[in-house]
């Protein structure tokens, strides 16, 4: 498996891309600007219209044509919890409901069991305003790509696995990402 340095990933920025507004609910919060979303210059062996996951930088890329992406900054699952290797957007929803994993109650009851019986979408909803569910083999890993009522936790290890990125940009990755996406994780070398 190849390994992405952020070298391949750094290159000449554009400016940021403008983001939608906030969604209704969400507390203010000014991003670091290394994790606003940006227009970077990336290595030209990466397809257009793909998504890649540099676990180090806590970066999530959206190829948009040759040696061109949209860099955005992600909250990532704890160490040892996060998807690994390739998948598939089989899935898109617009303020999804929640239901936590049986290993998430099992793990944290104090935290997850109230929601047993699932959330719905809104925005105090952990899942943010839109997600994007991955598949492999067409079956759901149970690992998302969607947004967060917590903007703070971005550039961090802090979830059950899932890709986090503010509500701000999981709007915009949503708009841009079709169905069939390709979706690849690239871990830094041991």
């Amino acid at each position: 498996m190849s390994q992405i340095t952020r070298r391949v990933f750094l290159g000449t920025g554009a400016a940021g891309i403008a983001a939608p507004a906030l969604a209704a609910g969400e507390k203010k919060f000014k991003l670091e600007k290394i994790y606003r979303p940006k227009v970077v210059k990336v290595h030209p062996q990466f397809a257009p219209g793909s998504i890649h996951i540099e676990m180090r930088y806590f970066f999530l890329y959206y190829i948009l044509e040759p040696e061109k992406a949209i860099r955005y900054g992600v909250a990532l699952g704890e160490e040892g919890r996060n998807l690994s290797g390739s998948a598939v957007v089989g899935r898109k929803e617009e303020w999804p409901s929640w239901t936590p994993t049986a290993n998430m109650i099992r793990r944290e009851p104090e935290v997850y069991k109230k929601w047993a019986g699932g959330l719905p979408g809104g925005p105090d909803n952990p899942l943010g305003a839109r997600a994007l569910y991955l598949y492999r083999g067409g079956r759901d890993t149970r690992y998302r790509i969607h947004g967060t009522p917590q903007p703070w936790t971005i550039g961090r290890g802090v979830s059950s696995g899932c890709i986090r990125l503010t509500n701000e940009a999981i709007v915009d990755l949503y708009n841009r990402v079709p169905i069939g996406t390709r979706v690849k994780t690239h871990r830094p070398a041991t």
